[in-house]
């Protein structure tokens, strides 16, 4: 799949986010339309306990709990086992859920695949950042063009406290 298939597959502002249901770093099924009314940051992340996945993941936590609100969620996604998440969650203190994706149906969902991560065959999640709003659209996409770029979390936070 070239670069090009892969952005035309993304979702884009606007659409509809993807519905989804996965297993948290606890086993606990999350589904993101439970939280209809309220706005979710989805962070997708390639692998747990690589440098760039800890900066984004603590990046996000530590500026998540400076806003103190409560009616933004954020749900980190990567393909890591349950067991993984957990062990990259304590190990960061990190206090939002880290989903599952094991089967790989979200970030396909999503479009942000990347197909031979460290080992030919091995599909991770793009590094990607997504708000969606109470209404369940997309208000506010980010894809890095490789795993080695964070998200820009200064544009990230201001749409989400400018309300956008």
């Amino acid at each position: 799949m070239s670069l090009i298939s892969l952005i035309v597959d993304m979702v884009e502002i606007g659409d509809v986010a993807p519905d989804f249901t996965l297993k948290d770093q606890d086993k606990n099924e999350v589904t993101l339309s439970s939280f209809a009314g309220s706005r979710v940051i989805l962070s997708f992340y390639p692998a747990a306990f690589t440098g760039v996945c800890k900066n984004q993941a603590c990046s996000i936590n530590d500026q998540h709990s400076a806003l103190g609100s409560t009616d933004v969620q954020v749900l980190g996604i990567s393909v890591d086992a349950p067991f993984s998440n957990n062990a990259f969650r304590e190990a960061n203190q990190i206090n939002y859920p880290l989903l599952s994706d094991v089967h790989r149906e979200v970030i396909s969902a999503y479009g942000v695949t990347f197909d031979n991560f460290a080992i030919d065959g091995y599909t991770v999640a793009q590094r990607s950042v997504f708000c969606v709003e109470a209404d369940g659209t997309i208000g506010y996409a980010w894809y890095a063009d490789n795993p080695g770029i964070e998200p820009d979390y200064s544009a990230l936070f201001a749409h989400i406290s400018g309300g956008n």
